[in-house]
């Protein structure tokens, strides 16, 4: 319901009365902070957040993220609408624009890696990542993607559309397909621990062989004689992977596509035996690693199933789960 109090936030932002607006933003936040908490606050203030991350002139929006209005006032990463609010911002200038403005590190460093998931090149243009993950998309990293689905797609009043990433997203390409036997899980591997930090709702397990092996150690399919599992499967390119494993690490509204975009280098990093996201490792596995997805009955809206073998160093990993939206 929109009550009496949106209709004049509407009708600020309309007449571009962005200082009261920020103002206002402010005044309910630390209210809220000091009535019921932060988390509760972030939930309060965040639709008229989003309006102001939106609409207003940059030179203002960045001000959501200062400390200058004092405690309680100050929207941090995790504050979100449809989706987080630096996300928003970063939907809506280029680097060039709020690069000057920007002060927080954390945010600073999200919205970087947004607007390079954007399209950005800044990797001539922008302070280095801490971590080292490139400010620029590798090629494997454009090939998978739909025009315009690799950061969600924000309306002026709040909500978004996202793109509805699945793997594998139906039939095509695969067939039915007996898993071997899926031997022994392999414990306490660092990319295990990374491929699960990507998404709360997934499984991973890791194994001493092909994906395929690593898939048999998580699917459900059709038992066959002789205990095996038979499913409709077949490999796949990366780059068809690497949408899904982003936009998994983004499903929670408090995340952005640039968390899943820095969890998954951590994660091929790890899985490169790199100490961190090393660009050249990271490359090398891409080319050389191989992708088994697999469907199942019971999937949900948004599901996740896929293997990633390194034949260098015979591992494979499986990551499996599905959460209905």
């Amino acid at each position: 319901m929109i009550t009496y109090e949106d209709h004049c936030l509407r009708a600020l932002a309309a007449d571009g009365r962005w200082p009261e607006l920020l103002a206002a933003y402010r005044r309910h936040r630390a209210a809220a902070v000091e009535r019921s908490g932060e988390e509760s606050a972030a939930a309060v203030t965040a639709p008229l957040g989003h309006l102001i991350a939106y609409a207003a002139p940059p030179e203002l929006a960045v001000r959501l993220f200062d400390r200058d209005g004092g405690p309680g006032t100050v929207a941090g990463v995790a504050d979100h609408d449809a989706g987080p609010l630096w996300e928003v911002l970063a939907t809506r200038h280029s680097w060039l624009r709020l690069a000057p403005l920007l002060v927080p590190a954390a945010v600073r460093r999200l919205v970087a890696q947004t607007r390079v998931l954007i399209g950005e090149d800044l990797s001539y243009g922008a302070e280095p990542d801490p971590e080292g993950v490139p400010l620029v998309l590798e090629p494997w990293e454009t090939a998978g993607w739909e025009e315009g689905t690799r950061v969600r797609e924000y309306l002026p009043h709040g909500g978004a559309r996202t793109a509805l990433l699945t793997l594998p997203a139906g039939r095509e390409g695969l067939g039915e397909v007996e898993l071997p036997d899926p031997g022994m899980g392999l414990r306490g591997q660092r990319a295990t621990r990374a491929l699960g930090a990507l998404a709360p709702w997934a499984e991973v397990a890791c194994v001493r062989g092909p994906a395929p092996q690593a898939a048999a150690q998580l699917a459900r399919g059709t038992r066959v004689a002789g205990g095996f599992t038979r499913v409709t499967g077949g490999y796949v390119p990366f780059a068809l992977v690497y949408p899904a494993l982003v936009q998994a690490a983004a499903v929670d509204r408090a995340h952005g596509s640039a968390h899943g975009r820095l969890a998954l280098w951590r994660a091929l990093a790890a899985m490169a035996g790199a100490g961190g996201p090393d660009r050249a490792e990271v490359n090398a596995l891409v080319a050389r690693m191989r992708c088994f997805t697999w469907l199942e009955p019971a999937a949900g809206l948004r599901h996740l199933h896929v293997a990633l073998e390194d034949p260098a160093c015979g591992l494979a990993w499986a990551v499996r789960g599905s959460e209905e939206l």
